[in-house]
C-alpha cells in the first residue's frame, strides 16, 4: 500500500479557477454537505444552551445572557444578519448550513496546487461526513469555524508566495481568532514556530501576515477583557477557572466517551461506546503515521507533516489540559487530518498491480461504508435526543407564559439559560460558572417583575424562594414571584432590601463558587 506512490501534481495551467474538474468536485462536496445538514440535522431543532447565549447577544427576542470569559463575539456577529430581525430558528439553521458549506468550499480551495483535486475532494468528503461536523455545521457555535479557518490557514501557509495566498492566510487567521482566540493560537502554533525558528521557513511576509491576522481577529476579545473583565490576565484566569483549571488533565477517554453523541461530557462518566463507534477515532493516529511515511517516501514531507503538526497542536489542550470533553472541541484537528488521510487513501487505491489495486479498493470501500453507517447512526441518535431536550425547554417556557411569567421577566435555576431564552426572559445565576448576581439581587428584582426559579424534580428551591408560589412547568417545579398588578401568582414578600440583579449580558468580576 505504501510503495509505488508519487507526489502530488500541480494544478493544471490554463484553466479558469472555477471551471476545472477539481472545482466541480469541491462544489459537489460543499453542496452535498449543506443538503445533508438540512436533511439530517433538520432546521427546526431548537437552540441549545451555548447557542442561546451567543444568539441572545444580538437578538431582540430575549435579553442578552451572561457572556462568560472564554467566549468570543465571533458567533454573535456571524448570526447577526438573521437574528437581528428574525426569531426563526429554522431560518437561522438554513443560513448557517449554507454558510458552512461555503466555508468548507473555500477552505478546501486554499489547498489548490498543494494536493491534487481528487485528494481535496476526498478530504472534504471525509470531514463533511463525520457526525460531529454535520451536527455543528448549522449551529451557532464557534468550533466549526475555527476548523475551516485552521484548514484554510494551513493551506494558504504552504503556498504563501503570492499576494492572494497571503491575504487568504491573514483572513483565515482572523476568522479563527474572531471565533476563539486561544484555539486559533494553538492551531497556528506550529506555523509560527516554523516561521520563527526554522531557517528554511523564515520569511517575513507570511510571519507578519499570520501574526497580523491573529491580532486583528483577537483585538475585540482583548479590548473587551480590559473593559469588562478586569484585564487580559484576569480574563484568561477566569476562562481557565471556568474550564476547570487548565493543567495536566488527560481527557483522552473523556473524548472517547463523547463519540457516542454526548455533546458535553462534564463530568464524563460511564462506559465507553461500542468499539464499532470508536474504531475510526483510534485509526486516525495510525492513518496519520502512514500518511507521513507516504509523504517522506515521495520526498514531500512538509506538505503532510505541517497539517499533521497543526492538527496535533489544535487537539493537545483538549486531550491533555482540560478535565472534560465535548466532540466539537476536536473539529479543527479532524479538518486538518482530513487532507493527509485523504492523500493516503487516494494513493492507496492507485497502488501498482491490478490485484493489489482491486483488493485495496475493496477494503477501502468496505471500511468507508461501515464508517459512514456508524457516523449517520450516531448523528440520528444525537439529533433525536437533542431535539427532544430542546422541545422540553420550549414546553417549559410555554408553561411559564401560562403562569404569567412574560417579558419583562427573569428566570433562574435548573437549565435557566435556554429556558429563559425560549420564554423571552432575562437569565441570572447566583453560583456556578455564569454567576452574575446575588440572592438579594434576585429577590429585589422580584418586586419589579415576574421571576421564576426552576427546580428539577425532587430538588429544593433556594432560600430566598421558599415562600414563593410553587407550580409545575413541564417536568420541572417552578417557584414564582410577581409584582402587584400582573397575572402571575402572588408571592410572599422576600423582605430583603438589596440592589437589583445585574442587567442581563453585563459581566461582573465576582468569582463563581
Amino acid at each position: 500500500m505504501l510503495t509505488g506512490v508519487r507526489g502530488p501534481r500541480g494544478p493544471v495551467a490554463g484553466r479558469s479557477p472555477w471551471r476545472s474538474r477539481g472545482d466541480a468536485g469541491l462544489l459537489a462536496v460543499a453542496a452535498a454537505f449543506t443538503l445533508a445538514q438540512l436533511l439530517l440535522v433538520r432546521p427546526w431543532m431548537g437552540l441549545g444552551w451555548d447557542e442561546s447565549v451567543y444568539v441572545s447577544q444580538v437578538s431582540s427576542h430575549a435579553p442578552a445572557a451572561f457572556f462568560s470569559a472564554p467566549r468570543a463575539r465571533g458567533v454573535p456577529l456571524l448570526v447577526a444578519p438573521v437574528v437581528a430581525w428574525s426569531s426563526s430558528t429554522a431560518l437561522l439553521r438554513i443560513y448557517l448550513a449554507v454558510l458552512s458549506g461555503l466555508g468548507l468550499l473555500f477552505a478546501l480551495r486554499a489547498w489548490r496546487g498543494v494536493f491534487p483535486a481528487r485528494v481535496l475532494t476526498t478530504a472534504g468528503a471525509l470531514f463533511a461526513t463525520l457526525w460531529v461536523t454535520l451536527f455543528y455545521g448549522p449551529q451557532a457555535m464557534p468550533n466549526y469555524w475555527v476548523a475551516v479557518g485552521a484548514l484554510a490557514a494551513t493551506g494558504y501557509f504552504l503556498r504563501a508566495r503570492t499576494p492572494r495566498a497571503l491575504w487568504g492566510l491573514a483572513l483565515s487567521a482572523a476568522l479563527m481568532a474572531w471565533m476563539r482566540p486561544t484555539d486559533a493560537l494553538w492551531a497556528t502554533l506550529p506555523l509560527l514556530v516554523l516561521l520563527v525558528g526554522v531557517r528554511r521557513w523564515r520569511r517575513p511576509a507570511p510571519l507578519l501576515v499570520l501574526a497580523g491576522g491573529l491580532a486583528f481577529g483577537a483585538a475585540e476579545w482583548v479590548i473587551e477583557a480590559y473593559v469588562s473583565y478586569g484585564g487580559l490576565a484576569q480574563r484568561l484566569s477566569d476562562a481557565s477557572r471556568i474550564q476547570g483549571g487548565l493543567g495536566w488533565n488527560i481527557a483522552v477517554m473523556d473524548q472517547l466517551r463523547g463519540l457516542s453523541g454526548r455533546t458535553l461530557c462534564r463530568p464524563c462518566t460511564g462506559d465507553p461506546p461500542p468499539v464499532v463507534v470508536t474504531l475510526w477515532w483510534w485509526a486516525l493516529p495510525l492513518l496519520a503515521v502512514c500518511a507521513a511515511v507516504v509523504a517522506v517516501r515521495a520526498r514531500r514531507p512538509a506538505l503532510t507533516l505541517v497539517p499533521l503538526a497543526c492538527a496535533a497542536s489544535a487537539a493537545f489542550p483538549y486531550l491533555f489540559l482540560i478535565g472534560y470533553a465535548a466532540p466539537r472541541f476536536l473539529l479543527p484537528a479532524y479538518a486538518l487530518l482530513a487532507v493527509p488521510v485523504a492523500d493516503l487513501l487516494v494513493h492507496a487505491v492507485r497502488a501498482p498491480g491490478r490485484f493489489r489495486r482491486r483488493l485495496t479498493v475493496a477494503l477501502v470501500t468496505v471500511a468507508l461504508t461501515v464508517h459512514l453507517a456508524v457516523q449517520f447512526a450516531v448523528l440520528e441518535h444525537t439529533v433525536r435526543r437533542t431535539t427532544a431536550a430542546h422541545r422540553e425547554w420550549a414546553r417549559t417556557a410555554a408553561a411559564l407564559h401560562r403562569l404569567g411569567v412574560r417579558p419583562p421577566c427573569l428566570v433562574t435555576g435548573y437549565n435557566y439559560v435556554p429556558i429563559a431564552s425560549y420564554a423571552g426572559c432575562a437569565s441570572a445565576a447566583t453560583g456556578g460558572h455564569d454567576a452574575n448576581t446575588t440572592a438579594a439581587g434576585i429577590a429585589a428584582t422580584a418586586r419589579r417583575q415576574p421571576v421564576a426559579v426552576l427546580v428539577r424534580p425532587g430538588g429544593a428551591p433556594p432560600g430566598y424562594a421558599r415562600s414563593w408560589t410553587p407550580a409545575r412547568a413541564g417536568v420541572l417545579r417552578v417557584y414564582l414571584a410577581s409584582v402587584p398588578g400582573t397575572n402571575a401568582p402572588a408571592i410572599g414578600a422576600p423582605g430583603i432590601n438589596a440592589p437589583a440583579v445585574n442587567a442581563p449580558g453585563n459581566r461582573t468580576n465576582s468569582p463563581a463558587p
